[in-house]
């Protein structure tokens, strides 16, 4: 018996979870763009957001495809807390990685501040005034006055006193 007679159902039903993921991801990735649209949230954190969902599917389809297979979970258990052992020595070792990361991801869904708005970091040792121009997921990118690109890293946002400061009419240029 060769490979595909004996294992037919398998492969059907490996190709039919894949296609469902791809289509869920696509109207997810849609309704998602849809409404950052509605509700005026930057392009970027929707594309951010639809990452991050896309990854949490994946992730749910490898644990399909497993089921499937007849992947033993024993074996799954074993490699997964291995590699989560690796990476939490990892990121504690890197303690600001992961504090930038989470911080990150507070910006996104908590949106204090969003791109465009003009902020003041109170620090008594750097105290810093710009607009934002970009927030990653590590860093938030602010454009001084003198037009200086500064990079400030997400977790001195959310440990910092951050003011949204009022600029007038006229210093804005008109967005449509």
């Amino acid at each position: 018996m060769s490979f595909f007679e004996e294992n037919t159902p398998k492969i059907v039903s490996t190709i039919i979870l894949l296609v469902c993921v791809t289509i869920i991801r696509f109207i997810i990735t849609a309704l998602i763009k849809r409404y950052a649209k509605h509700a005026e949230i930057n392009e970027h954190r929707a594309i951010l957001v639809s990452k991050y969902i896309s990854f949490v599917i994946m992730a749910m389809t490898l644990a399909g495809v497993f089921m499937i297979w007849g992947v033993r979970t024993n074996d799954v258990y074993l490699a997964f807390t291995s590699v989560i052992t690796i990476i939490g020595v990892a990121f504690f070792a890197q303690w600001s990685i992961l504090s930038n990361i989470t911080a990150g991801i507070i910006l996104f869904f908590s949106f204090p501040f969003k791109i465009g708005d003009t902020i003041r970091i109170h620090d008594k040792d750097f105290p810093l005034e710009g607009e934002i121009d970009d927030i990653k997921a590590f860093h938030t990118y602010l454009r001084t006055k003198e037009g200086e690109l500064v990079t400030y890293p997400n977790n001195l946002l959310l440990q910092k006193g951050v003011s949204i400061v009022n600029t007038t009419r006229e210093e804005r240029e008109f967005m449509d």
